[in-house]
């Protein structure tokens, strides 16, 4: 994941498919130029809502044919590190404000074979990661507050993005929260190179056509 590929990896957010169809919206994602699954796990604890647990996961699994990059938006990670990798994650992203002993966290995610990534909330500072991002291969920028698809796109978020690539060359910025066409050339000039959209190409009248149009804007 240092290496980065020509224009930004697009990863759209399960959380948005339409799950009566799941089979169906994975397959139209492996088809599509989309580069990764993004996968929100919720637990009502940590952010105001209930995503979806392991069975349906399990069930992703089985029908993915590219990474599966997962998004733990729960209290104590730690307790199911094992267990996501069991289900097929191959990136695994933590959020600081849940990990009070973030450095071990990250250790064990590399430990099981997956790149380990951090998250930040949008009123959490940048700086926080000083003593740590050169231990992980991911920052994962939240765009929006956790919890909830469809929000709008917070705008000071480009200067965080901005902020953290001048802390390394090297680390992947993924942005979760509010991504459309309009804002993904100057997120990826600002220095992201994974963008996740969830309700903006699941709601889209051609979602194949709309993740093409983010990996080309």
């Amino acid at each position: 994941m240092s290496s980065f590929p020509n224009g930004a990896i697009i990863a759209p957010s399960v959380l948005a498919a339409d799950f009566a169809n799941l089979q169906r919206d994975c397959e139209m994602l492996n088809v599509s130029q989309a580069d990764w699954f993004h996968i929100d796990i919720m637990d009502g604890v940590f952010v105001p809502n209930i995503s979806f647990g392991m069975p349906v996961l399990e069930a992703i699994q089985r029908h993915a044919k590219k990474p599966l990059d997962v998004h733990l938006m729960i209290v104590q990670p730690e307790r199911y590190l094992e267990t996501f990798k069991k289900l097929g994650a191959e990136i695994i992203t933590v959020h600081y404000e849940a990990c009070p002993h973030l450095h071990r966290t990250i250790q064990q995610i590399k430990d099981l074979g997956c790149k380990a990534g951090v998250a930040l909330n949008p009123h959490t500072p940048v700086n926080v990661l000083e003593d740590i991002i050169h231990d992980i291969d991911m920052v994962l920028i939240m765009s929006v507050n956790p919890g909830f698809g469809g929000q709008k796109f917070i705008e000071h978020t480009y200067a965080k993005v901005s902020k953290v690539r001048q802390m390394s060359a090297t680390v992947m910025i993924e942005i979760d929260g509010g991504v459309t066409s309009k804002n993904a050339k100057q997120l990826v000039e600002a220095g992201a190179n994974a963008l996740v959209a969830g309700s903006f190409v699941f709601s889209s009248e051609n979602p194949i056509q709309t993740i093409a149009d983010l990996k080309n804007s």
